[in-house]
């Protein structure tokens, strides 16, 4: 499963323009499959040790996906590969976005829904990295962060699978979820093809007994792992 090219464009006003026209786009929703258990992916990606700053073109990285049936691993892919860019807030995919997407092509068998480490519609065009993501893959997405980049809501109740919604210019576009009471909720954001509601029914399925969704913490032990032996 390639990705095309112009999915990432490497000008921050060239990939604008991308998001702008991703984000004002209405895909057809996704809802978990009910006739067999969902397969969800996870992606993550790391820098070495001792980045300064906002980093810079060419900086090495380690990127890991994975796919999870009934909490049980059934592919994996790891890489390294090279940042397109610096950090610029709001345009992570220039920097991240193609690595992640070779990573995830490479899975043997693709997941249901990507859980990614970043924002979706929570975005000044609305279309955060997990949203383009999954639109370069056609593969529906959620992000899964620690906090909103734009969003506003309350926390909800300390307890287990409890969640709150975040708006954006009066729409919501994701939600707090308590994913462990007496732990600080994590955002699980409306990605491609998934609103709110959705992404935090993944969310919840995809958690065990950690804070982190499985899928997201093993790609990141991944990810990590191979930062670790290069």
């Amino acid at each position: 499963m390639g990705v095309p090219e112009r999915w990432w464009p490497d000008g921050p006003a060239e990939l604008a323009a991308v998001q702008a026209e991703l984000g004002a786009r209405s895909p057809a929703p996704w809802r978990p499959p009910a006739d067999r258990p969902i397969r969800i992916g996870g992606c993550f990606c790391c820098f070495p040790r001792g980045v300064e700053g906002f980093g810079e073109r060419g900086d090495p990285l380690w990127v890991a996906a994975v796919t999870y049936e009934d909490r049980r691993r059934i592919a994996s892919a790891v890489r390294g590969d090279r940042a397109r860019a610096p950090y610029v807030a709001g345009l992570l995919a220039m920097r991240e976005g193609p690595a992640l997407a070779a990573a995830v092509s490479e899975l043997s068998v693709l997941p249901d829904v990507l859980l990614v480490n970043a924002t979706g519609r929570d975005h000044p065009r609305a279309a955060g990295l997990a949203y383009h993501l999954g639109a370069a893959l056609d593969l529906p997405t959620v992000g899964v962060t620690h906090r909103p980049l734009l969003a506003t809501g309350d926390w909800p109740a300390d307890e287990a699978g409890a969640a709150g919604t975040l708006t954006l210019a009066g729409a919501p576009v994701g939600a707090w979820v308590r994913t462990r009471a007496g732990r600080r909720p994590l955002v699980a954001h409306a990605g491609w093809r998934t609103d709110p509601g959705t992404a935090v029914e993944v969310v919840r399925q995809a958690t065990g007994t950690a804070r982190t969704p499985v899928p997201l913490r093993e790609a990141r032990r991944l990810a990590r792992r191979a930062r670790a032996l290069r």
